[in-house]
């Protein structure tokens, strides 16, 4: 049997997709499984329950028009086509484009929710509900419902998926499919970036839209906290986005901050992650790959609902929000005006975020 997957296009809806690519595999075994990303979450798809990628190639355009994006898709149909005879595609992402690629590669089964206009080229349609409160781990492994049902295995909540390791939590660990994700499994041939002797934490202030990203003075603020309270040093991380924050920060030898930005691939952090006392960061992708790879987090969240994107992993993730009456309004750019610009993450104190931090990470 040859499946194809159309794999989220975000590296935090990518690691959310984890328990669905598990159960994808566990579904069938023997199945050969390709999964059709984009460039920037080639290196965080879960090797150990695939057999291969397939890169979507970009347009050439910086701007690309309708027509650019089209003649893009076509090509990788074409490829994909020519490369197997597809029993089952699924697609992860709601975007038209993605039902289209499934539908021009020539799948026999086309499966999906019924979103976007595109419910003409599914022939398994889920319907999607856009006000719902499921988390999205829940929504892609809801793909899987017709192989639960056959399989007459129980009903498995995405959100507790992994069971909390007792050092990472105040209580007991709850309940889960697994307890740990094991990344020299998932990631092959990905030389982890080595982190240093003695404990430390971790800071990843970046996040792709204003909405989200905590003030630069804030993380200054609570570095500082950190800094002479524990004596413990913060490597920084991020994309080569992130350098020119992290080099400020960094300036300040106050705040005890190493530069770990752009050091390698998303993927090639695990080991920091893991080892890290606990780790702070907006609402971003790089707050997800830390709890699937064991560090406590503490999120500071602006427009996001976590009740639909909370991290899930082996790493308890606890998020500080600040619900103002617009809040979650889920929008990367903030509609307010005057004091109540980004009210929503302005209203989050550095001393309240601490206060947080020492109540979940292990601090032992």
């Amino acid at each position: 049997m040859n499946i194809l997957v159309r794999a989220p296009n975000w590296i935090g809806d990518q690691i959310m997709a984890y328990p669905f690519f598990h159960f994808l595999r566990k579904a069938y075994p023997d199945a050969h499984i390709t999964a059709a990303c984009v460039s920037w979450v080639e290196d965080v798809q879960f090797r150990d329950a695939i057999n291969d990628v397939y890169v979507l190639p970009r347009p050439m355009s910086a701007t690309p028009s309708w027509g650019d994006r089209l003649k893009v898709i076509e090509e990788a149909a074409d490829e994909l086509r020519a490369r197997r005879k597809w029993d089952l595609a699924l697609s992860l992402p709601n975007s038209f484009s993605a039902a289209w690629l499934m539908f021009r590669s020539g799948a026999r089964l086309r499966r999906g929710y019924s979103y976007d206009g595109r419910g003409l080229l599914l022939n398994q349609r889920l319907k999607w509900n856009p006000t719902s409160d499921r988390h999205r781990a829940q929504a892609y492994l809801d793909l899987l419902a017709a192989e639960f049902k056959e399989r007459h295995w129980p009903k498995v909540s995405a959100p507790d998926f992994f069971g909390i390791p007792p050092e990472n939590e105040l209580d007991p660990p709850t309940p889960g499919e697994m307890q740990e994700f094991n990344a020299k499994s998932s990631w092959p041939g990905i030389s982890p970036i080595e982190p240093p002797e003695g404990p430390y934490w971790v800071l990843a202030p970046g996040a792709t839209a204003d909405s989200r990203k905590w003030s630069e003075e804030s993380f200054a603020e609570l570095s500082a906290k950190i800094a002479a309270q524990t004596g413990w040093p913060g490597l920084v991380v991020g994309g080569p986005k992130e350098a020119p924050l992290a080099s400020r920060l960094c300036d300040d030898r106050s705040l005890k901050l190493k530069d770990y930005v752009a050091r390698g691939p998303v993927s090639s952090l695990w080991k920091i992650f893991k080892q890290a006392k606990f780790t702070v960061t907006n609402e971003s992708g790089l707050s997800h790959v830390a709890a699937l790879c064991g560090s406590p987090v503490q999120i500071v969240c602006g427009a996001a609902d976590p009740k639909r994107t909370r991290p899930i992993g082996p790493g308890k993730a606890r998020v500080m929000v600040n619900p103002v009456d617009c809040w979650p309004c889920e929008r990367n750019t903030c509609a307010q005006s005057g004091g109540n610009y980004l009210q929503c993450l302005r209203g989050i104190s550095p001393d309240a975020v601490w206060e947080e931090i020492q109540r979940g990470a292990r601090l032992a």
